[in-house]
């Protein structure tokens, strides 16, 4: 049977359902997994992560993230403590089709930012913006005000270190606890963000945190890549002809060993590269 419990934060009463479980199929690749989600889906599994008030963070990997979580102990290590997995690019939905769990449709961080928003406006959600280049986050916190009503809460864009830096992040968890965002956009680009996510989670909690790479720009005015291209899966082509001496050792010379890692996750069993967890909304 289905229930209605309640939670008081700042002075709104919020009813969650719970008692009904829910199952989410998950698929392999390498070391990383993958939540088979649609679009619709996630939004709805984000506003339950918001919800249920624990926190949690929500990655989007693509092809380039499954090449570095199969040699970065540490970033393979703050996905396997992500509350959600989104594929982030068309050869993931592709080649998921070859491991036996059809992801349904690409979920890149850079589409999902707005209708988020929108969510969070009707929701009266409280976002902070972390990240970007200087001026970006402020950029982007005065479009998503003034378009869609959103209440963003803080922008934020220190130099933040792949590795630990104990008072750099004391400093800015504490600007983060002191306004208590539902949400929180990290986009600091892979593996920063996901790192950062992973170390200062617990203590930002009930924030949700999601890493959303270069949505920040895009919001601010970057350019994107034609939708046909993106559709097509040479998103990448794109961004390679824009900053080639920047992207082209990791799409040319990293992201080929994806195939390799998929032809080593297709060699093993099935149950071992495709599994479904019963998930219930308290404990999402």
């Amino acid at each position: 049977m289905e229930v209605l419990r309640g939670r008081h934060r700042d002075g709104i009463f919020v009813l969650v359902q719970s008692g009904d479980s829910r199952s989410r199929k998950r698929v392999r690749f390498g070391e990383l997994w993958v939540d088979s989600l649609t679009f619709a889906e996630a939004l709805d599994e984000i506003e339950a992560l918001v919800a249920d008030g624990r926190g949690g963070s929500v990655f989007t990997p693509n092809v380039d993230h499954v090449v570095n979580v199969d040699a970065d102990p540490s970033f393979r290590e703050a996905y396997a403590s992500a509350s959600l997995s989104l594929a982030d690019g068309q050869p993931l939905v592709w080649t998921s089709r070859f491991l036996g769990a059809p992801l349904p449709e690409k979920i890149s961080g850079s589409d999902l930012v707005l209708p988020l928003m929108e969510r969070a406006a009707s929701r009266r959600w409280r976002v902070y913006l972390l990240g970007g280049a200087e001026g970006v986050a402020e950029r982007s916190a005065h479009m998503l005000r003034g378009r869609l009503g959103v209440n963003i809460v803080g922008c934020d864009a220190p130099r933040i270190s792949r590795e630990p830096d104990p008072a750099q992040d004391a400093a800015l968890i504490e600007r983060i606890q002191a306004v208590k965002p539902d949400l929180l956009l990290v986009a600091l680009g892979a593996p920063k963000q996901e790192l950062w996510l992973h170390r200062a989670g617990p203590r930002i909690r009930p924030t949700v945190g999601i890493g959303v790479g270069a949505a920040l720009d895009f919001i601010a005015g970057a350019r994107r890549a034609p939708r046909w291209m993106s559709r097509a899966g040479f998103e990448w082509l794109f961004r390679l002809l824009q900053e080639p001496r920047r992207l082209a050792r990791r799409y040319l010379l990293n992201d080929p060993k994806f195939l390799l890692i998929l032809m080593r996750t297709l060699r093993t069993p099935r149950e071992q590269r495709v599994r479904t967890e019963e998930r219930s909304p308290s404990n999402v």
